[in-house]
């Protein structure tokens, strides 16, 4: 299996290069056979672009080769670039040479619909396909994206250890490792660590992997995932909350115009992402109590009748779904091609999951509308809870001054408001709920060693978290963005397991 070449192009690169013979590497993602052609759409990790084999012009061996070729089938392809509007990326290459590094067959994900539990024993094969290719170029870019506009405002990227040997948030969701002879943590946060490196730095940033032990198998839970969670000095809540708009507006548009492409290939609208460019709204956590109870309402709308509305739209395609699966399931019934076939029964299959989700939606409204009518000052927000507030203001939302009692011991007080902490979270549009968690911090050390008492964590681990009080402390502030979290509402995906590229969640160890 040596190599053809050494000077491949990338098929990103191809539009540069119309009119002029390359070379490509890469793997058969689809194969279609005429009689006097082969149709082979190749991806080699940059993109796919389609790859037409004539027999007159390959020769009669290499034409052969090319009716052999299953999916995943890796191969060399020399040929011109032409311009085809019709295709992705606006070219298609007419083939020279075909040679095959290795011909596959029987590969395991055939372009059938599949069970989400058949494709995630098969992650690693499964990231190979067009959709988690587009989503995985997405996470890519926002990382890039990320790392731009913290360089561009001066931070310091700083690294924040994964063991640790003692918790941010409380001991009930973490993972314990044995370390020599004592006991380690798998960290649930880089921010306590972060604290520290701002009062060296001023501005840091750490990017790197958290872990929380919930036994929660919900769309928006993972076991190991991944935090941005950048720390400032001489900030306080107001300024905290004008950055985090700031840098989710610039990083979510940003991404929004690299990824036309990955977001056509996802059915992903970006117009609900571009009203990041306008103001969010900020809701302080009493007024948005008022708003969930309906004892407030925005543009004349409660949230009650709001799930009242939605409830009846669910009643509404449930019936459309049901009518295209009868509709499908009697075409399946008729004599048709192969390639037709597959592609109703995808649709079919697809339809059916649409027609599940829709139900579960229906049940769960009523809940949703009852704990509506009963939430009160004091409860913390579920994810109905953060769904509605983002459909009555369609944009990110902002809650802050949150009660004392269901946040961090970090989080500073609000003056004259005992039971109230300077927290803010933003909530995502879509249903996609919290994504940025972040307070001003506290900085009197009397106060935030009492919290640690009342929190019942163990004091002689923080003494060194006290230190930073002691000795120069100032105002100061971060956050925490769930970048898995983020990755799904880009990419409106059903599930955050598709956000990254080998999940560990709750039940799920391998590949």
């Amino acid at each position: 299996m040596e190599p053809f070449t050494r000077d491949a192009t990338l098929v990103k690169h191809l539009p540069a290069h119309v009119g002029q013979t390359v070379e490509l590497q890469g793997w058969v993602a689809n194969r279609r056979d005429s009689k006097l052609r082969t149709f082979i759409v190749l991806r080699d990790g940059t993109g796919f672009v389609q790859c037409v084999v004539e027999r007159d012009r390959v020769g009669e061996a290499a034409f052969a080769l090319s009716r052999k070729l299953g999916l995943e089938s890796s191969i060399y392809v020399r040929g011109k670039v032409v311009s085809d509007a019709r295709q992705m990326g606006g070219v298609e290459v007419h083939v020279e040479t075909l040679k095959a590094y290795q011909v596959v067959q029987d590969y395991p994900i055939a372009k059938k619909a599949h069970g989400v539990e058949f494709l995630m024993d098969r992650r690693h094969l499964w990231l190979r396909s067009r959709r988690q290719w587009a989503i995985m170029q997405i996470r890519n870019r926002a990382i890039q994206a990320i790392h731009r506009y913290f360089q561009r405002h001066d931070f310091v990227q700083a690294d924040a250890p994964i063991l640790t040997g003692n918790a941010c948030e409380g001991t009930t969701t973490l993972f314990p490792t044995p370390f020599y002879d004592q006991t380690a943590y798998l960290t649930q946060s880089g921010q306590l660590y972060g604290e520290a490196m701002a009062m060296a730095f001023g501005r840091i940033y750490t990017f790197g992997p958290t872990f929380r032990a919930e036994k929660s198998k919900t769309r928006r839970h993972l076991s190991e995932f991944w935090m941005i969670e950048p720390e400032m000095a001489f900030f306080d809540l107001d300024m905290l909350m004008d950055f985090i708009e700031d840098f989710v507006r610039t990083v979510t548009l940003e991404v929004v115009e690299q990824s036309r492409m990955e977001m056509e290939i996802l059915g992903r609208d970006p117009a609900p992402l571009r009203k990041v460019a306008e103001p969010f709204e900020r809701l302080e956590y009493e007024r948005a109590v008022r708003v969930l109870n309906g004892t407030e309402r925005v543009n004349g709308m409660s949230a009650v009748e709001m799930w009242r509305q939605e409830l009846d739209h669910t009643r509404a395609e449930i019936q459309s779904v049901q009518g295209r699966i009868a509709e499908l399931e009697g075409l399946l019934k008729q004599p048709m091609k192969e390639k037709k076939r597959n592609y109703y029964q995808a649709e079919l299959n697809q339809a059916k999951a649409r027609l599940h989700t829709l139900e579960e939606r229906r049940k769960n409204i009523p809940l949703w509308i009852e704990s509506a009518e009963n939430f009160r000052f004091g409860n913390d927000f579920g994810g109905a809870d953060e769904t509605v507030l983002t459909l009555l203001f369609d944009r990110p939302v902002m809650v802050y001054n949150w009660p004392r009692a269901i946040k961090a011991f970090y989080m500073k007080g609000v003056p004259g408001r005992p039971d109230l902490v300077k927290g803010v979270d933003l909530l995502a549009p879509e249903g996609y709920g919290e994504i940025v968690g972040g307070s001003e911090r506290e900085t009197d050390e009397q106060v935030l060693r009492q919290r640690i008492r009342e929190e019942n964590l163990p004091e002689e681990a923080f003494e060194w978290y006290l230190d930073l009080r002691r000795f120069g402390t100032v105002p100061h502030a971060g956050f925490g963005l769930g970048f898995e979290r983020y990755v799904s509402w880009l990419a409106k995906l059903p599930h955050v397991r598709e956000a990254i590229p080998f999940p560990r969640m709750y039940g799920r160890l391998f590949p």
